[in-house]
């Protein structure tokens, strides 16, 4: 069966392909993830995923425009870092090989490339610890709350 002929079978707004992570079962965007389970109706049942946390996060925590917009802006400045995270880690992983495929192990590269996978981390964690910090300005308290809640309860991973 093509895709077209069961992409009528979904509910709106609903969506396999859109970022999704097999490996952490969840779909992810600029950062934020929204998991494969959710809550009321959010893959209850049929095995959705939230399309997208902008919109899930919207509609989640009754954000206006200005905080859509707000939210949008921080959520894409992660899914940039993330990217190029995603390319370090790639980088990293073609040295530690290099670092393995001599004749004698070069120490030296591979130390190089777990130097690059720190700094990476380090790079990702000031990001999202300063996209938090954004988001917590422009959500009010009843809004914090929700989000909260969201992420400890694990529908929504940071």
């Amino acid at each position: 069966m093509c895709h077209a002929s069961w992409a009528h079978r979904r509910p709106h707004g609903f969506s396999y392909s859109h970022g999704f992570d097999p490996q952490a079962g969840a779909f992810a965007w600029g950062g934020f993830m929204a998991p494969w389970g959710g809550d009321e109706g959010f893959g209850a049942g049929g095995g959705f995923g939230v399309r997208r946390p902008l919109r899930f996060l919207a509609h989640k925590l009754e954000l206006d425009e200005k905080q859509v917009v707000q939210l949008a802006r921080i959520l894409d400045e992660l899914k940039t870092e993330r990217a190029q995270a995603a390319v370090d880690d790639r980088r990293t992983l073609a040295e530690f090989a290099d670092a393995l495929a001599g004749e004698q192990f070069d120490k030296a590269k591979a130390g190089a490339a777990g130097e690059r996978r720190v700094e990476s981390g380090r790079r990702l964690r000031d990001t999202l610890v300063r996209s938090l910090e954004q988001i917590h300005g422009i959500l009010n308290p009843e809004q914090r709350a929700r989000l909260a809640h969201l992420m400890r309860t694990g529908i929504l991973v940071v």
